[in-house]
């Protein structure tokens, strides 16, 4: 697996996510353990319940830490100038509304678009790396192409 690029904010918060769910494994158990001395497992609606649940949890726990294992975490507030990488906070213009946005670039495990941090694999991302302020860049959306020029670009 390659190097899973993301912010130290982005791999603190799946650290206490992992902690938070290693923390939930406990009382998984002691829920099955209940739910088995209630009789028929066939027809016992909690202990599957409780089943299922833990092995989402499990789930989550091998995802978690293989993210982890692979995580490069990049220190944005390392970085300068007017090109678009991993971690800028970029200020694009709608060409056709005017409307501006802005936007962070952080690994596809921390994005959040309603707080505007893009994936680094989402379309405007892709489109936006490489290019400086002042460049237009044109992103293909399902209600077809975009035009964006860029605004600003920080690094914080």
């Amino acid at each position: 697996m390659e190097k899973v690029p993301m912010t130290a904010e982005g791999l603190a918060a799946l650290e206490e996510e992992l902690k938070r769910l290693k923390k939930e494994r406990p009382l998984i158990s002691k829920a099955i353990g209940i739910a088995r001395e209630h009789g028929d497992l066939s027809e016992n609606a909690e202990y599957h319940a409780a089943k299922e649940r833990q092995g989402l949890v499990e789930a989550r726990l091998k995802d978690i830490e293989g993210i982890i294992s692979h995580a490069q975490v990049i220190d944005p507030s390392t970085l300068s100038g007017d090109t678009v990488k991993f971690g800028a906070t970029v200020m694009v213009i709608d060409e056709d509304t005017d409307e501006e946005s802005t936007y962070r670039i952080v690994g596809s495990h921390e994005a959040d678009a309603k707080s505007g941090s893009l994936s680094v694999t989402s379309p405007l991302a892709r489109a936006l790396i490489g290019k400086t302020i002042g460049d237009s860049v044109e992103v293909n959306t399902p209600k077809g192409n975009k035009f964006y020029e860029i605004a600003a670009v920080r690094f914080k």
